[in-house]
């Protein structure tokens, strides 16, 4: 299979280095120069600024302000489903996880065990479950919510590589989601455990969640963990729990069970947070 010249220079490609550089201006306070650069990113991307919390491009002081900025209330209404989708974004994949298999793209799985950062016992729960695959396109809203009520048990930052994460590279990279650097955050539900994988790439400056704060960097180039099963951090369906500082792709594992993937679901297919992502099936 040839791989497309724009995938197999990211080989080449000085990524950690490229991904400080935007990290700095992403969070400079350049004033004019800021303004210009986000009036530019709105008119390229297409950004719909009318359903921001903050519309006025000119009062962001900083282009991560801008990026990670809040929506207005009701934007994002919550649909009434056991699974609703955290992001808005759209779709590389879904579906069975295949034993500990992960579908990436055709000819490419990877393991739940790479993908939680080589914790088997974790990636065990997961076996013969399901997963979604969600990709955050510089568009859209950068903030991610809960997928359903959950209760938080542990934090991992992964080190690894920092490829972009578009359907280009995630069929010319093999195990890429479990490859690059990502955020693993495990959770317990009323249908038990879950994680939430934020991924990296190439000039994402930095992850954050909620009860944390900002995760990376520092990026010290080995796993680190933390441990909350013995706090009470409890967030609802629908509440923010972490953002990306320029965008990514969230990758969630759920744990065998009767559950049904939203019908109008389709690889590629654009979502929006809060809709029905799955249905408990009886």
């Amino acid at each position: 299979m040839s791989i497309p010249l724009n995938v197999l220079s990211q080989y080449l490609m000085p990524k950690q280095a490229l991904t400080r550089l935007a990290g700095r201006f992403a969070s400079a306070r350049c004033g004019t120069l800021t303004t210009r650069v986000i009036h530019w990113f709105v008119g390229r991307y297409g950004v719909n600024m009318a359903e921001a919390a903050n519309p006025d491009i000119a009062s962001y002081a900083s282009f991560n302000d801008f990026f990670t900025r809040a929506l207005q209330p009701g934007a994002r209404p919550l649909a009434a489903a056991e699974l609703v989708c955290p992001v808005d974004g759209a779709i590389s994949q879904f579906g069975r996880v295949e034993r500990d298999q992960i579908f990436q793209a055709k000819g490419h799985t990877y393991s739940t065990t790479a993908l939680v950062g080589g914790d088997a016992a974790l990636a065990a729960q997961f076996q013969d479950g399901d997963f979604a695959t969600l990709y955050l396109s510089p568009r859209d809203y950068h903030r991610i919510h809960m997928p359903c009520d959950g209760r938080l048990l542990r934090m991992i930052h992964v080190p690894g590589d920092l490829f972009s994460v578009n359907p280009t590279t995630a069929r010319g990279v093999p195990g890429l989601f479990a490859r690059n650097e990502r955020v693993v955050c495990v959770f317990d539900s009323a249908q038990g455990p879950f994680v939430l994988v934020l991924v990296g790439a190439t000039i994402v400056g930095s992850m954050a969640t909620v009860w944390h704060g900002q995760v990376n960097p520092p990026r010290p180039g080995q796993l680190r963990e933390w441990h909350y099963e013995n706090q009470q951090i409890v967030l609802k369906q629908g509440e923010e729990m972490g953002r990306f500082l320029l965008g990514s792709t969230v990758v969630m594992l759920f744990p065998k069970g009767a559950r049904s993937f939203n019908p109008a679901w389709a690889p590629a297919g654009a979502i929006r947070m809060g809709e029905v992502m799955a249905q408990a099936v009886f």
